[in-house]
This record gives C-alpha cells, structure tokens and sequence, in this order.
C-alpha cells in the first residue's frame, strides 16, 4: 500500500483536527430561564455522518453556569423534539431500523421525573408518510392544555397496481370493507416533489395525536393542491396556523427559495379553513404573541429566490390587512442608537422571539458581513441593536427568549460558536446586555487563531449604477511571506458571506491560503435595492465586482491567485477565469452554473435563469428566443474557449438545483481545448455535504490548489 504524499497528508490532517470541532445547532432555556439544554453537531469521520449530541446547563441567579453535564446524551436519531408549554412533557419523533434494516419512525412521550409514557410506531399505523423533519416543512408544538401534539407528514400514497395482475384466490372473493381497491395503471404517473434536498416530499398534511388516547387525525379542510407546513397551536387549541404554499401549476424547488406563492392558514381541527394573509405574497415563521396576535415574516411572491423580507402582524379578532412593523428596506435605515439597519433576511423568526411584557419581539438577521441581532418595539417599529458580547465583531444568533433572558451562540471566522445568555434590559438599554459564557471555548489551531480578519468595503467611482458598493471579508494567517490567494465568491446569488465560523475557510487557512470572500452586488443584508440591482445585471456587475475587490485587496500585484466557488458562485470564477485568463493558477467548481440558457430547463428552480436575466418568469405560450439568447451572452459558456487554468470541478448526481450536466459541458469544452481538467462526481445533491463526499472534495479541492502554485 503505497503511502499518502505529504501534501495530502498534510491535508488529511488539517482536515481532521477541524472536524472535531463541534457546531452549536440549537438551544432552549425552560421557563424560569435558569436551565439550558443546547444541541451540538459533530462530524463522525467514522460512522460516515454527523452525531447529535445535548448537553445541560444549570445557572444561578446571576445567569452564571453552577452546573453542567458531564458527556453529551446522543440525539442523533431525533428527527424533532418539542417541550410542552408547563414543560410537564417533551415529545420527540425518533427515526430508527429495525433487524431488517427497515425505517421506522416513533412518536415518544416523556414525562417529567417519570420517564417514557408513550410511544407510538407511526410507520405501523400507516396514516400517513414519512414525518417532515426538514427546515422549510418540519414543526412539532403541543396544545397550550398539554394534551395534544401536532405535526407535518406526507400524504399517504393511493395504491396502485398493474392493469394486468393475477390476484390471490382470497383476495379475488373479498368484497366491501377494508381499503379501497388498488387503482389500476397510475404507479407511474409522475408526481412532483420540492427539489433539491426536499427530494420524495411530495404533498404534505397537518397530523394532530392526542396523547392520552393516542388518537390520530389527519386534519382536512386545505386544498388539495397546497402543502401545509410550519404549524404550531393557536393559543385556544381549537385551531392550527401554519404556512402553506400552492403546488400548481408546478413545484418550484424551495430550499433557499423565500419567493414561494404561499399564506398564513388557520384550520380549525374540525376542518374549517382562513386565510389570514395577502394574496400574492410569500409567508413563513408564525409566531403567537402571549395575547394572541400573530407575527410573520412576508415578502412578494416574486422576484430574486431570497431578498429582503417585512415583518407583519395580524391582531387577535380583527380581520383587515396585516399591518407592517418593520417594512422592507431600500438600502438603510436607522436603530434607535443611529446605527444602520439594512432589513430582515432571516428565514426565521426564533420559536420564542417575545420579551417578557410581549412588547418587543428579538431577532437575528444578516447585515453586511455579520449576522446581528435586535429587537422591534411591536408598537411603534422601532429597531435597537442587541450588543455582541464585549462588543466584538462577528456573528450573534438569538436561539430562545424566555423571561427577558436571551439564548445566543457568537462565533467569527477564527472562533467556533460559543453559547452566550444575557438578561435584556428594558427599552433603550439594549446596546447595555452582559453576556455570560455558557459553553466552554473550543480551542483552535495556533496559525487560524492567530490570523487577521479585515472587513473590506468597496465602490465604484466611475459609473452610472445605481447601486456602486459591495463588501467583502479578507482572512490571512500570519506570516511575513507573500501569500497564496482564494478569490472567493458565495453562491445563491442571493446570500451572503458572514463573519462566523466555517470549516472550509478554516482549512484553506491553516493549509497557508489567504481568501477574499466576496459579497458582490446582490447579495443579501445590504439593503433590498442592493438585492434587485442584480437582476438583468448578472454576469456582468456581479464579475466586475469580484475583479475591483481582487485589484484593490492586491494592489495591482497580482500573483498566485486562485479561484474557489460552488453553484453560483462556480457562475462567476468561470466568468473570472474566462476574462482574465492571464492571471489565475487555478480553478474549483462545486455545481457550477455554467449556462443559464439551458440550467433553467432542467434545474428545479427554473425561474431563476429567467429572473437573473431580468425576465419575469412564464412557461406559457412560445419559449422566447431573445429570453434565451440574453441568457446565454450573460453565461460564462461564452468565455470557456479563453480559460487557461488547470480546473477541477465537484459534482454531484443527484444535484436538483444545477444538474451535473452544466458543470460536465464546461468540462468537455476545456478538455478539447488542452486545459488540465479534473471531474469529481458524487452521488450527492447540491450542497456535496454528506460526510464522506464533503471530506473527499474539500482534500481534493485543497490539494488540486496547492498543486498549482508555483
């Protein structure tokens, strides 16, 4: 057996010591906020997946920790789990095999101090599918009286069989009773799902059990062609709320996609349905004031796949349209402490987001480089910054609000997250919170600790563009050498990048890489024209932002510099390195776009070829040649035949969002043309970020970099 080159070993290694750190994925306080029960995430190189893991806090008066677990309790098969509202329960839905390798879901109870009370096979009932445990669908939440859980499952599937089909002796004698008759020839009419990472969630329903008869409905009253999801309790548990998004004419890929045709629903448990929001809107996140008021997050159901959103609220017993309390923003508007504020772009409110007296509602949203957190008076709008802990930059996300007390994890590109809580002081104060640590820091590697972090801004003096200025973050290990640079970009094209802690920059970093990551025009939490501007525009601002953040970070000395992007962010090294051959060593793509002419045919979000072109999105009527054309000029597939640098690319099979084949034509193009190329093909979707795939494309992509510098 042939031993690994010390490059790669070098790599292995790297990547090793960094997958040990742990990722905070979740925390609560219980109701008299002196207890934390956090949910912590690492990667199990040998099981080949991530392990869940809670841990337990105990805090003194003064918010100090007096008391912790020992070792972490392993949750890694816990789909979802919810504490009931006098925390007398907690339900869990629990995924396991059993000795057939078969999967099975459970729905436990537990009780306080008396251990398991409940537990139900739902795959043996079989009323519905698989239980939704995903970001956009998933929810689970008891009644306010304790006796009842809800949640979100696949519709149970019609059975089909052959036109054709020899039956059983008995079966052919049976007569009435028992299932309804297997329809004939429908196995394979198709049925859409949501897309990339939503694969095989096809049309969802609300679930409700009882717990002390463990009686199960299916509640009815939605139309058939909406799936509901996000669903919680009204406070009277007579009804649900949740969000529901139209189905037709077609599907339209969800995951990272805020611009859904969707509204806020009530359903009361005998089947009567309102709507409570505006058509032609996309919704998400209800949330219940303590009075009964409801708040949601709302945006038009158009446009860019994620921008900026309002924050609306519906008043108990009034039936007018949502009045806004804090509304979409242009560009900035000013904090009760004068600082500005740049809009909502969270894709989620926290599940308790209130203050203790329910006038102030806490958030967190990505602004500019960094994720930040605030409240909102829900009264009068006004919108106050929560301070970082010793007011440090980085990234601060709310995790629970309970009795003024705040949950937060804060973490920067050198520092993994840490558990913070702080008691919020009363309006006008909230730039005055002492935060106290909860979670013992996770120490890092001396050469990514000791790096520097540089917020960069930059504008375009000589042009007409209405919107000139975008943000970049630059991060370099210490050293006195010249050092190799990464140019950057995110994907989406609606994201951005932040100051929190990532595997992946850690590793470049530590393998001596400095790294330039760019948040172009377009990108999120700078405002929503910033948002806009891009569209009609892409392929072009976008690129010459990334060039003038390169130029400007260099100073004209350019020199070993490589390119690193996935998705759309493969969009726009494959621009960089077609335009200005002359200058870049090398080249990763992860799921590149490549041809917005053809992606959009096949891709599960087929509006965003069209919207990025600045179309407005039709399948109706003849397909429009210009449409096409204009998509194909703002492509990188025009500059391929000019790429000089040796270039890798990372794909995956199973990809929904950009199908492998966009990556694999570009692929073709610079092998004819006597580039060194390089294919990785994974069986994995868009995201390559199964276990096993993530640590073979990030060595790969590592070790195909250093190879090409000098």
């Amino acid at each position: 057996m042939l031993k690994m080159s010390s490059q790669i070993e070098t790599i292995v290694n790297a990547y090793k010591t960094l997958s040990k750190i742990p990722t905070v994925t979740g925390g609560r306080l219980n109701n008299a906020a002196n207890k934390i029960s956090s949910v912590q995430s690492v990667r199990n190189i040998d099981k080949g997946k991530n392990s869940k893991y809670l841990y337990n806090y105990v805090l003194d008066d003064n918010l100090n920790v007096i008391c912790r677990t020992d070792y972490g309790v392993d949750i890694s098969n816990e789909l979802l789990s919810a504490v009931s509202p006098k925390e007398t329960f907690k339900a869990v839905i629990r995924e396991e095999k059993d000795n057939k390798d078969t999967k099975k879901q459970y729905l436990e109870i537990w009780r306080l101090n008396a251990g398991l009370t409940n537990c139900i096979d739902l795959t043996a009932l079989d009323i519905h599918g698989d239980v939704y445990a995903d970001s956009e669908f998933g929810s689970l939440d008891w009644s306010q009286d304790e006796t009842a859980v809800v949640y979100v499952a696949e519709r149970k599937l019609k059975k089909s069989e052959p036109y054709i089909k020899r039956s059983k002796a008995e079966d052919a004698s049976k007569s009435g009773g028992g299932d309804p008759a297997p329809k004939k020839g429908e196995e394979y009419v198709y049925r859409q799902d949501w897309g990339e990472q939503l694969v095989g969630k096809h049309l969802s329903v609300v679930v409700v059990c009882k717990i002390e008869s463990e009686a199960f409905s299916v509640l009815e009253g939605l139309p058939e062609s909406c799936c509901p999801g996000q669903v919680r309790f009204a406070p009277d548990g007579k009804s649900v709320v949740g969000v529901a998004w139209e189905t037709e004419p077609r599907r339209l890929g969800l995951i990272f996609c805020t611009n859904r045709p969707s509204f806020i629903f009530d359903l009361t448990l005998d089947g009567q349905l309102t709507k409570l929001s505006a058509e032609s809107k996309a919704v998400r996140s209800p949330r219940f004031r303590p009075n009964g008021d409801l708040v949601w997050l709302q945006r038009a159901a158009d446009g860019p796949h994620h921008a900026c959103h309002a924050l609306v609220i519906k008043r108990k017993g009034q039936s007018e349209v949502s009045p806004i309390i804090i509304d979409i923003v242009q560009t900035e508007i000013a904090t009760a402490q004068s600082k500005p504020f740049h809009g909502l772009y969270n894709q989620g409110l926290p599940k308790n987001c209130f203050t203790k007296d329910s006038s102030r509602i806490v958030f967190s949203t990505p602004s500019v480089c960094d994720v930040k957190t605030y409240t909102v008076d829900i009264e009068n709008g006004k919108i106050a910054e929560i301070s970082s802990p010793d007011s440090r930059q980085g990234s601060l996300s709310v995790l629970d609000v309970k009795n003024d007390v705040i949950l937060a994890s804060f973490s920067d590109m050198l520092t993994p997250a840490q558990l913070y809580v702080g008691k919020l002081p009363g309006a006008g104060k909230e730039g005055e919170v002492k935060w106290n640590v909860v979670s013992e820091a996770v120490k890092v590697p001396e050469s990514l600790a000791s790096s520097t972090i540089r917020y960069l801004s930059h504008k375009h003096e000589s042009t007409d563009d209405a919107v000139k200025t975008f943000s970049s973050l630059y991060l370099a290990p210490k050293s006195s050498d010249k050092l190799p640079l990464i140019v950057w970009p995110h994907g989406g094209p609606h994201s951005a990048f932040v100051n929190s802690y990532s595997l992946e920059a850690a590793l470049f970093n530590m393998l001596g890489f400095a790294s330039l990551r760019i948040n172009y025009r377009g990108s999120t939490g700078h405002g929503d024209a910033s948002v806009r501007f891009l569209l009609s525009n892409a392929g072009r601002i976008d690129v010459d932002d990334c060039f003038l953040a390169l130029s400007e970070v260099l100073e004209g000395n350019i020199d070993n510099v490589s390119l690193l992007g996935g998705s759309y962010g493969g969009f726009l090294v494959a621009h960089l390195a077609g335009r200005w051959p002359e200058i870049f060593r090398s080249v990763v793509m992860r799921n590149p776009l490549i041809d917005m002419a053809t992606k959009g045919h096949y891709a599960d979000n087929s509006d965003g070829c069209a919207v990025e072109a600045g179309f407005p999105f039709t399948e109706k009527g003849k397909p429009s040649e210009d449409e096409l054309l204009t998509m194909r000029r703002c492509s990188p597939l025009v500059h391929v035949h000019k790429v000089k640098a040796p270039t890798a690319f990372m794909l995956g099979k199973g990809d929904k969002r950009v199908p492998h084949y966009q990556g694999l034509e570009m692929a073709r193009r610079l092998k004819a043309n006597g580039v060194e190329t390089r294919v990785y093909m994974y069986d994995d979707n868009h995201s390559l970020s199964s276990l096993p795939h993530e640590m073979d494309q990030l060595i790969n992509s590592a070790s195909w970099l250093l190879e090409h510098l000098p």
